[in-house]
């Protein structure tokens, strides 16, 4: 077979390819936008049509046509068909828990420097917005094994995987159980690249994650609170085989852009998560200590002494600065007072 041939093209091609190119097929989903700019995301079938109150438009019609096209209903609206760009796809997927939002899925990929044929554990699924991402990345020559608590949600993310792949992906398999107990059984030591954490209590991985990762692997965890970034950034540091942990969030603000009526949008995807990342250090090695840090670094539920501004690196104000502020603020009380008497005198001055 000439190597040039579509056919050709489509068997050596990496895993899913082959769905994001040519004309639209049956069983693909699709994306429609009217001229209002609403979105609707179908899946073609032979005979089926997409119904609104605005009239209705046959599949059929839309098998076949190369993407990127705009047909009209049966009323004469029209619709721009695409298929769904991955972060579409993962907002319009059915879910069982919330999803990693593209924007989080994007710097979890990039930062953790998830590379092709990269070696990724991940814990938990939810509904498999991450490990699609993930999956992309690592390619059919890597590998991600994916841990979740719940079968439930294992099955709904499966079904993602799979829609979206158009089949199960080579590069993944996913187990049930919690994850500091599974992947010290399955994974041999110092043999993984990467670890992906979404979950409820990462701090508790802390022994399983420097078992498994590789010198110089990364480990980052995605959390929703401030009190987990902060219990797991503690616990990284309590066990002393990673590099100092960084934390970070990212939001992102569209723009309106119509003639000269260019500014920010009015409603934006603000905080969704907090992100932490360290590395592992090789065995032995002791990591460096940052120079100016919080004098208070343990991390006690029982010790509520702990929480003091010092500890959370705020600068604590002095007595004197206290009580020259309070000085301030009580003269120019009484200077307003001064002027306010002086203006009503001058105003209303005595016969």
């Amino acid at each position: 077979m000439d190597p040039q041939t579509p056919a050709a093209a489509e068997s050596t091609s990496p895993h899913g390819a082959e769905r994001r190119r040519g004309p639209l097929r049956p069983g693909e989903r699709v994306q429609l936008t009217d001229e209002k700019g609403r979105r609707n995301t179908i899946t073609l079938t032979e005979g089926g049509a997409f119904h609104t109150h605005r009239g209705y438009l046959p599949h059929d019609e839309l098998i076949g046509l190369p993407e990127g096209s705009v047909v009209a209903n049966t009323t004469g609206h029209p619709y721009q068909v695409l298929r769904p760009l991955l972060s579409d796809f993962v907002l319009s997927m059915p879910r069982g828990a919330a999803v990693v939002y593209p924007k989080d899925a994007a710097q979890i990929v990039t930062m953790a420097d998830i590379f092709p044929g990269a070696r990724v554990v991940e814990a938990g699924v939810g509904s498999g917005a991450l490990s699609i991402s993930l999956l992309r990345a690592v390619g059919d020559a890597g590998s991600l094994h994916s841990f979740e608590r719940r079968e439930e949600f294992a099955d709904i993310a499966r079904g993602n995987v799979e829609t979206f792949f158009g089949g199960p992906h080579p590069a993944w398999r996913i187990s049930l159980g919690d994850f500091q107990d599974e992947v010290v059984r399955t994974e041999e030591p110092g043999s993984v690249d990467r670890v992906v954490l979404d979950m409820l209590a990462p701090w508790e991985c802390t022994d399983a994650v420097a078992t498994v990762l590789a010198p110089g692997g990364v480990w980052i965890s995605y959390v929703a609170t401030v009190t987990q970034l902060s219990r797991t950034a503690e616990a990284i540091r309590a066990d002393g085989r990673f590099t100092e942990p960084e934390g970070w969030e990212s939001m992102v603000r569209g723009w309106h852009l119509e003639g000269l009526a260019v500014r920010p949008d009015h409603r934006m995807v603000a905080h969704t998560g907090f992100l932490l990342s360290a590395r592992r250090l090789a065995e032995g090695a002791t990591g460096l200590v940052p120079k100016r840090r919080a004098s208070k670094t343990g991390f006690s539920e029982e010790d509520l002494n702990a929480w003091t501004p010092a500890a959370v690196g705020e600068r604590e104000v002095s007595e004197k600065k206290l009580r020259r502020a309070a000085r301030d603020a009580s003269s120019t009380v009484q200077r307003g007072a001064l002027e306010s008497a002086e203006r009503l005198a001058q105003e209303h001055p005595h016969p």
